[in-house]
C-alpha cells in the first residue's frame, strides 16, 4: 500500500481513506525516519481525533520511542515543542475541512516541516511497515519487546507554554482597550486564543468556541467568515479574527466587517517590519497564489519578493534558505521567521493586533480597513476548482499553448494560474485582472480547457 505526503501531509476521510492502521504506520516511520526517543502529539478536536492518537501512539511505542499526548492544541503548539525539545511533532488535523475528514502532518527536531526527501523518507517506512504487515502479519523483524517498547505519556502544560510564548511577543506592550471578536472555528483555538488576547487586555468576543467534534469548522473559522462579519459590526469591534480549525492560519476582519485575507496582513507586517529594521534583507516570501497586488504594493515599498509553490512548507524552505524573517500564503499561513518555525495563526493575530494598536487605532488616528487600504490594493481575483477523477500533475504542461495565450490578452494588468491540488481531487484556475469580469472570462476560457481534457482522458 502507498501512502503519499500532499502539499501539507496525509490527509482524506477517517476510517477510510485515513485508517487507525496507516497512522501506526505513520507513528513506526516518524521513529524510524528521524531515530526519534520522543514524539511529541497534538490534535484537533474532530471525533477521529482520539482514535487516530491512540493508533498513532502505538505505532511510536512500538518502535520503542516515548510518545507524549498533548491533547487538544494548535498545530503550531506541537511544531513549538518540537522545536524547544528538539522531539518530532505530528498533529492529527485536517485543518479546515470538514469533521469527517482527518489528517497528520509531521515536524522535525526543531519545529520545521519535512523537506521533500524527510517526506520520501517517511513514506518508504510506512509502505515497509504496511506492507509486511499485510503480508507477513507482522511489521517486520528487529522490533523492541518487553522493557525496550515505548511508553505512553501526558504533556498536560504544552498549550500554557505556548500561550506563554505568544504572549511575550508583543515585548510588554498592552491591547488594552482594543476590542476583538474571535471566531475559533470550533477547533484547537477554543482554549487558548480567547485568554491569550484577554490576558493582553483585549475586550474579546467569543464566537465558535464549543467544539463537540463534529461542529469544527462548520459554518465558521477562516473558510466561513460570515458571522464574524456580522458580529464586528454588531459589536463595534475595532478587529475580527479568524482561525482555522487547528489554529495555524489566520484571517481578519476590519471595522467595516471587510475581510482581510494573508496578502494584506502580509503587507502590513512586510511595511511595519521594515520600517523597524526586522525584515530581513526587505524581502517576504509568498506562494503563486498571492495576490498581483501584493506584488505591486511591495514593489512600491521595495520590498523584494520571492515566490514558491503552494504550501507553508514551501514558503518556510524558502525562508530558512535566506534566513528570512517573513513569509506566508494568501490563505492565512503566516510566517514569522525570528518569532517562530511555521504558520501560526495565534501569533499572527497577536502580532496584528499589537500593530494596529500601536498605529493609533485606540486614539481614532487611524482604522484597520484604512490601514489595510493603504497597504494595498488587490486585483479582482476569480478562482474555480474542477473536480477531477484521476490527479493531473501535467495539466499546466498539457495546457501551456492556451495558458499562455490567456496570459498575453491580460498583459502586465493580470496573470492566470492552473494547478492541480495537493490535498483534493481538483484543478485549480484563478486569474486576476483589473476587473473581475475578465478574470471570470479568463477562468471560464480554463477551465473548459481543464474539462476538454479531462474528457478526453
Amino acid at each position: 500500500m502507498t501512502v503519499r505526503f500532499g502539499t501539507d501531509g496525509v490527509r482524506g476521510l477517517a476510517g477510510r481513506d485515513l485508517t487507525p492502521e496507516i497512522a501506526t504506520a505513520i507513528g513506526r516511520a516518524a521513529v524510524r525516519a528521524f531515530g526519534a526517543r520522543r514524539v511529541v502529539i497534538g490534535r484537533d478536536t474532530r471525533r477521529s481525533g482520539p482514535l487516530l492518537e491512540a493508533a498513532l501512539a502505538a505505532g511510536v511505542c512500538a518502535e520503542g520511542a516515548d510518545a507524549v499526548l498533548a491533547g487538544v492544541v494548535p498545530t503550531p503548539a506541537v511544531a513549538f515543542a518540537a522545536e524547544r525539545d528538539g522531539v518530532v511533532g505530528v498533529v492529527i488535523s485536517a485543518s479546515h475541512n470538514a469533521f469527517a475528514d482527518n489528517g497528520i502532518k509531521l515536524f522535525a527536531p526543531g519545529g520545521l516541516k519535512l523537506t521533500d526527501d524527510q517526506q520520501h523518507a517517511v513514506e518508504a517506512v510506512i509502505a515497509a511497515a504496511l506492507d509486511a504487515v499485510a503480508t507477513a502479519g507482522t511489521p517486520y523483524e528487529g522490533v523492541p519487546v518487553g522493557a525496550d517498547v515505548g511508553s505512553l505519556l501526558a504533556d498536560v502544560t504544552l498549550a500554557d507554554e505556548y500561550a506563554a510564548s505568544i504572549e511575550g511577543v508583543t515585548e510588554g506592550r498592552r491591547l488594552d482597550g482594543l476590542r476583538v471578536v474571535v471566531d475559533c472555528a470550533n477547533g484547537a483555538a477554543s482554549a487558548v486564543a480567547p485568554d491569550v488576547l484577554a490576558d493582553l487586555g483585549a475586550e474579546v468576543t467569543v464566537l465558535f468556541a464549543e467544539p463537540d467534534g463534529t461542529n469544527i469548522n462548520d459554518g465558521c473559522g477562516s473558510t466561513h467568515p460570515e458571522v464574524l462579519q456580522g458580529a464586528v459590526l454588531e459589536t463595534g469591534a475595532h478587529l475580527g479574527l479568524a482561525f482555522d480549525g487547528d489554529a495555524d492560519r489566520l484571517l481578519a476582519v476590519d471595522e467595516r466587517g471587510r475581510l482581510v485575507d494573508g496578502d494584506q496582513i502580509m503587507a502590513l507586517c512586510a511595511t511595519d517590519l521594515r520600517d523597524r529594521g526586522r525584515l530581513t534583507d526587505d524581502t517576504v516570501v509568498v506562494t503563486v497564489m498571492s495576490n498581483l497586488g501584493f506584488r505591486q504594493a511591495m514593489g512600491r515599498e521595495g520590498i523584494t519578493v520571492i515566490e514558491t509553490a503552494v504550501g507553508d512548507r514551501h514558503v518556510l524552505a524558502a525562508m530558512a534558505e535566506g534566513d528570512l524573517s517573513l513569509g506566508g500564503e494568501q490563505s492565512g499561513h503566516l510566517v514569522f521567521g525570528d518569532l517562530g518555525t511555521t504558520g501560526d495563526g495565534l501569533l499572527s493575530a497577536v502580532v496584528l493586533a499589537d500593530l494596529v494598536v500601536r498605529e493609533g487605532v485606540l486614539g481614532g488616528e487611524v482604522t484597520v480597513g484604512a490601514m489595510v487600504d493603504a497597504a494595498m490594493t488587490k486585483l479582482p481575483q476569480v478562482l474555480r476548482n474542477v473536480a477531477v477523477d484521476a490527479p493531473m500533475p501535467d495539466v499546466a504542461d498539457r495546457l501551456a499553448d492556451e495558458i499562455d495565450r490567456v496570459a498575453e490578452e491580460l498583459g502586465d494588468e493580470g496573470r492566470v494560474l492552473l494547478r492541480p491540488s495537493g490535498t483534493e481531487p481538483v484543478v485549480r484556475v484563478m486569474a486576476e485582472a483589473p476587473t473581475e469580469d475578465a478574470a471570470a472570462a479568463a477562468v471560464d476560457r480554463l477551465v473548459a480547457a481543464v474539462e476538454a481534457l479531462r474528457t478526453s482522458a
